[in-house]
């Protein structure tokens, strides 16, 4: 299994790795952690403790989550590695000639148009249903206390709220009136430290804690959301949210030297993690912070995305196969093109041969990777009134190009960032882990397997480490933590090398790995954002 030392942190770190043994919830805010460890500590599992997280988050940290967005989850139970897509799909109505007769030539990324069906609440039920401990209805009651009785707003969540303002308030017009509405103080977004209320998605929480969620696609919120759809110009029906159900999915993997590293399959984007540790793993890495290392990791994830962003969509409209991707054959011949210098990426043709996470784990050996979001902050702006539900704007990575393998289609699956992660050895697993934050997850995802694996840093440490980002064409961003030798090695290999002191761009994880003989918990969360580890 893996081996680290508890006691070196080799980076500058604000936390220590943390230990436990009957149960662990870490996630990107306090309040939301603390609610799934009341869970788990009232008799609940780590299923029905991801859950409880999940719902809490949509409440303290609606900046990254809400009932309207996607979720997707891995789930170790009983020996098994289990995945579930909450991926929701455009609506019927929504067509390229469509979107174009609005006087769009791309997605935009407000308003209605980039609305696609929401598919967390249902991922919420599909756990419960097929895993959970306890009554559904329990699971959601310290969201629904959060946000009635209100909330303290931590640091980060208060930074990202005014974000979004001042990204909403340009593009005001009466379909984002409601977010204004619902999610503002006085016309301002609240401060650090300031409570917050939402009696609103109390409310809503309530009716879907008491129908399982069924409100929302085949009841009452259903009617309302199309109702509201209809009345501002929306693109979504009843009709399509009635057929939706979250879709549980077999993993796919590969094996990066004895660990098996798992992701959910297209449309998510965590193929693209994989695909860079297949062409990694015929390097070997001297040391993490050497230039040579940083270099073949840039150039491997660059070569993988570019192949990603031009094949990965709905699995019923790709054009070729994960196996294809993943092949040793394919992955050898993109190694081949890591040479010295950077080099700009292009897709390859493997024919020629083939954002909130958080993690949970108890003592009866269930552990959940876990992610949800809207997509792009609250999402598209649109709120159904008086309901606290804020619609996401997935639609936005759908290409207005017919010929793109991610052409938008009514009823179509788009690529999807958002990606959970899971190690495992053998039969036993070694545990969940994930990067939140758009582009940067499978490239966090990447240096979570690497950190661990190849330069045997405890959880903690692995998640302090500076990180590295792939931009775009030659662009590079690397973490001001890094140091300036090795930003200008890269930047005489030919990277265009982008030294950031904004650490929120690097993405935000946790990691949470169980000794398999012991049975004992460690956990390491994000330093770069609110997080906090609870434990029983």
């Amino acid at each position: 299994m893996l081996k680290f030392s508890a006691h070196e942190y080799p980076y500058p770190s604000q936390r220590q790795s943390v230990f436990a043994r009957r149960g662990m919830v870490a996630a990107s805010q306090p309040l939301a952690a603390e609610a799934g460890i009341e869970i788990m500590r009232n008799g609940g599992n780590a299923i029905d403790a991801a859950i409880a997280t999940a719902a809490a988050l949509t409440v303290v940290e609606p900046t990254g989550c809400g009932l309207g967005g996607d979720a997707f989850a891995l789930v170790w139970s009983k020996g098994q590695l289990h995945g579930l897509n909450g991926n929701g799909q455009a609506p019927a109505a929504l067509t390229i000639d469509a979107v174009k007769a609005c006087g769009h030539e791309q997605m935009p990324l407000y308003g209605w148009t980039p609305v696609t069906v929401p598919g967390c609440p249902s991922a919420w039920a599909e756990l419960s249903r097929r895993f959970g401990k306890l009554p559904f209805a329990e699971l959601l009651q310290p969201a629904i206390s959060l946000a009635r009785e209100g909330f303290p707003v931590s640091p980060v969540v208060a930074r990202q709220w005014q974000t979004a303002l001042d990204e909403f308030s340009p593009h005001r017009d009466p379909v984002l009136d409601a977010w204004f509405d619902t999610f503002l103080i006085d016309g301002r977004a609240p401060k650090a430290g300031e409570l917050f209320r939402n009696p609103a998605q109390a409310r809503t929480l309530e009716e879907l804690a008491n129908s399982a969620c069924e409100s929302l696609y085949r009841g009452a919120l259903a009617q309302r959301l199309d109702a509201h759809s209809r009345a501002t110009g929306g693109y979504l029906r009843a009709s399509d949210l009635q057929d939706y159900r979250a879709q549980w999915v077999d993993p796919i993997s590969i094996n990066y030297r004895g660990y098996d590293v798992w992701e959910i399959p297209p449309s998510g984007q965590g193929l693209v993690a994989l695909m860079t540790l297949k062409i990694l793993q015929g390097f070997d890495f001297d040391h993490r912070d050497s230039q040579q290392t940083w270099h073949r990791q840039l150039e491997a994830m660059k070569l993988a995305y570019s192949d990603g962003l031009h094949y990965i969509t709905d699995p019923l409209h790709m054009r070729v196969a994960v196996a294809d991707l993943l092949s040793d054959t394919y992955s050898s011949q993109r190694r081949e093109q890591i040479v010295d210098q950077a080099q700009q990426p292009d897709p390859g043709d493997p024919h020629a041969s083939g954002t909130v996470y958080l993690a949970t784990a108890d003592a009866q050996g269930n552990m959940v990777s876990f992610i949800q979001s809207n997509y792009h902050g609250f999402g598209s702006g649109v709120v159904l009134p008086d309901s606290g539900i804020a619609l996401q704007n997935r639609g936005q990575e759908f290409s207005l190009d017919p010929d793109h393998a991610n052409c938008l289609a009514p009823g179509k699956k788009t690529f999807h960032t958002i990606i959970p992660g899971f190690i495992s050895k053998g039969d036993a697993p070694v545990g969940p882990f994930g990067v939140m934050g758009g582009y940067m997850q499978p490239q966090g995802h990447v240096q979570m397997v690497l950190n661990l694996v190849d330069f045997g840093l405890n959880p903690q440490a692995a998640l302090d480490a500076p990180r590295w980002q792939w931009l775009g064409g030659m662009k590079v961003g690397i973490e001001q933590g890094a140091s300036r030798d090795l930003a200008a090695s890269l930047a005489r290999r030919g990277h265009k090398v982008q030294v950031d002191c904004d650490l929120i761009n690097y993405g935000r994880g946790q990691i949470i790995i169980r000794d398999p003989d012991t049975g004992v918990l460690c956990g390491g969360t994000e330093p770069r954002a609110d997080s906090h580890i609870a434990v029983w």
